[in-house]
């Protein structure tokens, strides 16, 4: 399955997008996120989101680098780059650490821009293909969260929910909507993304549709043996984690091969440890990328920025618990 949201883009208009590339060291993985792809977003001097991966950015972009694979969570940003009239945004990472995410959600970083829809221009490594691990456990997670009836736009509102849960930045930054406008704005991008993964969980009789087409009506298995299900296909971070609250138990298997399950006593129990889980990674890693960034644009920015953050940490730090 292919990550890229299929956007409709005429020839010249991606040609356009990939146009900095030329200008820039050779990449392994390129992609464009965010306004850029929004349908309605009309305004051409907004600024065009990147991701870059590439295979030694000690190479490519030495000194900065290393602050964020130090401090931050392997991501360098660099902001409002001007070039041919247009303003970018560019991130740069290492390779192994974006495949790392994808598939094991150790940062809950990369792999929950990519569990949103973006624009492939470069992927030597077919990461798009890789990253249907990533889209498949980000529904079961978001139907682990998700009540046994829901419409196909609420769920895709869960899926985006899951890289803002602790996100430092929603707390005194962030529009407050973020997440019910992308997944409205973007709905036919995550349609197309998301399409196949559903279809495969009503196959399994997880999911059942009450209607085709446009924002249908979905309701869910929410047995225990289907809770089970979906915490399966969860990547190893997360389960190892859950593992360590809910406790484990060992199966022999008729070859001799012992197999570890996880202790699931109830839906609720299991939805509540997965959530509180990513929302704590969530929360670490934009903790840690404010704290690099604040590094890159400098002490005066830094100290206001600094405050801002302590002060909502302060006052919601209950939400974090």
């Amino acid at each position: 399955m292919c990550l890229d949201a299929a956007v409709a883009m005429e020839s010249e208009e991606k040609a356009e997008l990939a146009s900095l590339l030329t200008v820039l060291p050779p990449v392994e993985f390129c992609c464009v996120y965010g306004s850029a792809l929004h349908p309605n977003n009309s305004d051409k001097s907004s600024m065009v989101d990147y991701i870059l991966g590439v295979s030694n950015p000690l190479q490519w972009h030495t000194e900065i680098t290393e602050v964020a694979d130090e401090i931050g969570v392997g991501v360098h940003f660099n902001p409002f780059v001007t070039w041919k009239d247009k303003i970018f945004k560019y991130g740069v990472v290492r390779m192994d650490d974006l495949i790392r995410d994808v598939l094991n959600w150790e940062r809950f970083y990369l792999c929950g821009r990519l569990q949103k829809p973006v624009h492939i221009l470069v992927d030597n490594l077919d990461i798009g293909n890789l990253n249907s691990v990533n889209l498949r456990a980000a529904t079961s997670a978001a139907l682990l969260l998700s009540p046994s009836k829901f419409s196909e736009e609420n769920l895709y509102a869960k899926i985006c929910s899951l890289s803002y849960m602790g996100d430092l930045r929603m707390l005194f930054a962030e529009d407050k909507n973020k997440v019910n406008k992308i997944a409205k704005g973007q709905f036919k991008l995550f349609q197309t993304m998301y399409k196949p993964f559903l279809e495969e969980y009503a196959t399994k009789d997880l999911l059942r549709f009450s209607s085709s087409g446009g924002n249908q009506a979905i309701s869910q298995d929410c047995g225990l043996s289907a809770a089970s299900s979906l915490v399966s296909r969860l990547p190893p971070a997360i389960t190892s984690e859950m593992g360590l609250k809910l406790g484990v138990k060992k199966h022999l298997s008729e070859s001799g091969h012992a197999t570890r399950e996880l202790v699931i006593g109830s839906r609720e129990e299991a939805a509540e440890c997965m959530r509180k889980i990513v929302r704590h990674k969530v929360m670490v890693s934009s903790a840690r990328q404010a704290v690099s960034g604040l590094l890159m644009v400098g002490a005066v920015h830094g100290v206001s920025l600094d405050a801002k953050v302590g002060e909502a940490i302060d006052d919601n730090s209950d939400q974090f618990q």
